[in-house]
């Protein structure tokens, strides 16, 4: 499947040019219409139930259909996927963004928060210079996962259409997904949802993390530290990431105006540098392209 590298290589150049229209995008945007419309009165949960569903299927059904029609023309099959593949990937783009939080603390506090708040669901007015960098490592932990790994792990299984559903899936837990007064019914489907289809991929995300760093030493702190998480499945990337630094994460933050109260993954409370970011996204890219050549050889097989 010659569709998988092109989408992987135009990610590694481009990574989420603003020039150019993203799906994704228009997922917010239907999503976002959903939840003005329904989230209200009585049976929030299953309102929320049906649009989670609805656009999901949604999502893998237009897919099918566009890439059955072009079936019978081969390159222009290649093409559309390879460009959907592109469009699924997210790996370039945050990793830009982490390196911009690291050079935009460099010149102010105030510049690092507006920099992570890009990239974070969290309130970041009042976060300290090492709150930020641990903000920005944690969430490329977890983009790996949850913007790489998982969607070449559904490629893999359901093929194009199935890593489209996908992203679907990744932006309704993202926009709907959380334990707030406003959310916490209503969003509750897409949550569980979500859960589902990143158990295996975060857990492989971590397994990814510990073999291109050759820390073997660090399985046991990451099964033991992995489900130290508000979330059952970010804990893994996380705690690997922990280890392979040898740094903390976690702990209370901000959403919403609500305190949640996550526990610490590691022990280890030092200054984080510039140099950590470098290596974790050394780590990540590595990951992502034993990950690239699995999924390759999968699909060819």
């Amino acid at each position: 499947m010659f569709s998988l590298p092109i989408g992987y290589v135009l990610d590694l150049l481009l990574g989420d040019p603003a020039w150019l229209p993203h799906p994704v995008v228009g997922f917010g945007k239907m999503i976002a219409c959903g939840e003005r419309w329904l989230n209200c009165g009585k049976f929030r949960m299953w309102k929320g139930a049906f649009l989670a569903l609805f656009l999901i299927a949604f999502a893998y059904l237009i897919t099918y259909v566009i890439l059955s029609f072009l079936a019978p023309h081969s390159s222009f099959l290649v093409l559309a996927e390879a460009i959907l593949i592109f469009f699924c990937l997210a790996g370039t783009t945050l990793i830009r963004e982490v390196k911009a939080v690291f050079m935009a603390l460099d010149r102010s506090l105030e510049e690092g928060r507006r920099q992570v708040a890009r990239i974070v669901g969290r309130d970041t007015s009042e976060l300290s210079a090492q709150e930020v960098r641990t903000a920005a490592l944690e969430t490329l932990a977890e983009n790996l996962s949850d913007g790489v790994i998982a969607p070449l792990f559904w490629l893999a299984v359901l093929g194009v259409p199935g890593m489209v559903a996908y992203k679907m899936v990744n932006t309704l837990d993202s926009m709907i997904g959380y334990k707030t007064e406003r959310y916490k019914d209503f969003g509750c489907w897409a949550a569980h949802i979500d859960d589902i289809a990143n158990y295996i991929p975060a857990r492989l995300t971590a397994l990814l993390m510990i073999i291109v760093s050759f820390r073997f030493s660090t399985f046991s702190f990451v099964w033991q530290n992995g489900c130290h998480h508000a979330s059952p499945n970010s804990g893994y990337p996380e705690a690997a990431l922990a280890a392979i630094l040898n740094c903390r994460f976690g702990g209370p933050h901000y959403y919403f105006g609500e305190l949640f109260d996550k526990p610490y993954i590691g022990t280890n409370d030092r200054e984080l540098t510039t140099e950590d970011m470098r290596r974790a996204v050394r780590i990540n890219r590595c990951a992502e392209v034993i990950m690239v050549v699995l999924v390759t050889a999968v699909l060819f097989s």
